[in-house]
């Protein structure tokens, strides 16, 4: 912010213009693919991605960082869209996509954990302008390999009529709330784990020095993100997943509510094992419910996608800020009550999928 010569309140405004143009590109997206397939929708998202992280590295302005931050959008749901739609086809054959999107998905927790390590690393070791360069070079590196790469063809005869239909289907209208719900509670764990943590710890151990809590505290969102892979992996070893995936997606959000609700009594020294055990809760949710949906929609699923993402990415913008404004008059860890009702309402959700 200092070297935007910004506010909290326009950073807030940067990412706000991201979600929105997220939202906007997940519907794109996904007609994208089911019209012209994978292959010239991932070359574009790894191309648009890493030049707009070259741009952020340079802007020194609001307005030169505003422009970025509005066409990254486009660059990471492309690859989102292109990643989640290709991954249940050629993983396992195409006969579990549940299984697949949850080992495919294995690699966002990966990215969750190591990408904070990479960028205090080199922030550490050269100027500002130069760590987000790093970042733009890893970004584009794997468009060569989209471009040799062999893609399954899309279905032929695809029409925006097609993907307006599926707002009727009430199986992609279903998937679309659960996803919903399950991202208000992903996108408040990575937003506010690290500070719930920092917040207990500096309560209940307040003879640690401040260097000593940070670290901590940060080692909880690695530790959620460590589970969430490890518990993908297992997941994706459920032959039955794509199956009974709606009831595991129940069982699971079931446990991340009472995951919750210790969190919010409990003391500092729970806090890496409620962490650990709510990576594992809610690490096969996103990837099953994308599986499942798949399975109802095989023909059109990019569009399927763009839809149910786009109404979850709602999620991602709502809640989140909601618990913030309700921290600043309370606490964190009392204000995360209000992911108590997104978890109710999955529960309710993912058994009303599994019985259409």
């Amino acid at each position: 912010m200092p070297r935007l010569k910004i506010d909290a309140g326009k950073f807030g405004s940067l990412i706000s213009a991201f979600m929105f143009t997220c939202l906007i590109a997940s519907l794109i997206t996904g007609v994208v693919v089911d019209k012209i397939g994978y292959k010239p929708v991932a070359i574009f998202g790894f191309l648009a991605t890493s030049v707009c992280i070259f741009i952020l590295a340079r802007g020194q302005t609001y307005g030169m960082a505003l422009l970025p931050c509005l066409l990254l959008g486009f660059g990471a749901m492309a690859l989102n869209t292109a990643g989640n739609t290709l991954i249940p086809v050629v993983l396992f054959g195409g006969t579990n996509p549940a299984a697949a999107s949850n080992l495919g998905n294995v690699f966002f927790g990966l990215g969750l954990f190591v990408t904070p390590l990479v960028v205090s690393f080199l922030f550490k070791k050269t100027s500002f302008e130069s760590a987000v360069s790093v970042l733009g070079v890893i970004a584009i590196a794997p468009v060569v390999l989209a471009v040799i790469a062999k893609y399954p063809q899309v279905p032929a005869g695809f029409s925006l009529s097609n993907a307006v239909a599926l707002l009727k289907e009430p199986a992609v209208l279903v998937a679309a709330l659960i996803l919903f719900c399950y991202i208000s509670l992903e996108s408040s764990f990575c937003n506010w784990l690290t500070p719930y943590s920092k917040e207990v710890i500096s309560r209940d151990f307040s003879s640690l020095s401040g260097s000593v809590i940070d670290a901590t505290s940060q080692q909880m969102l690695s530790a959620f993100a460590v589970a969430m892979m490890a518990g993908r992996l297992i997941t994706s070893q459920i032959g039955s997943i794509t199956e009974y995936g709606s009831w595991f997606v129940a069982g699971a959000a079931v446990i991340a509510c009472l995951i919750i609700l210790a969190m919010g009594r409990s003391r500092a020294i729970w806090t890496g094992a409620l962490a650990v055990c709510a990576g594992l809760a809610f690490a096969p949710c996103f990837p099953t419910i994308v599986g499942v949906t798949f399975s109802k929609h095989p023909e059109n699923f990019g569009s399927v996608f763009g839809i149910i993402f786009a109404v979850g990415l709602l999620g991602a913008v709502i809640i989140p800020k909601a618990i913030g404004n309700l921290s600043k008059g309370s606490s964190i860890q009392k204000s995360l009550k209000l992911l108590v009702p997104a978890c109710v309402a999955l529960i309710i959700l993912a058994i009303i999928l599994g019985r259409l």
